[in-house]
């Protein structure tokens, strides 16, 4: 994604994409476990960031991690 084109999210944006409350966004952000923009007082989250987070928590299934280790039987 073109940086250009990265939306800026608020906290609640956030929140709701990650399905999630608006306290654990902003602990998220208080511990700098997720990249933001800060705006002055308000902050921003990236979506590109919001997906990085996402991507980085995502735990693979079983059968994925299986075939990564040992590669897929023809």
């Amino acid at each position: 994604m073109n940086s250009h084109d990265d939306r800026l999210l608020t906290v609640d944006e956030a929140a709701e994409r990650l399905g999630t409350g608006v306290r654990f966004v902003r602990r998220l952000i208080q511990e700098r476990r997720i990249r933001y923009v800060k705006l002055g007082k308000p902050v921003r989250i990236p979506e590109s960031a919001l997906a990085s987070y996402i991507a980085r928590r995502t735990v693979p299934a079983a059968h994925e991690a299986r075939d990564a280790r040992y590669g897929r039987a023809a």
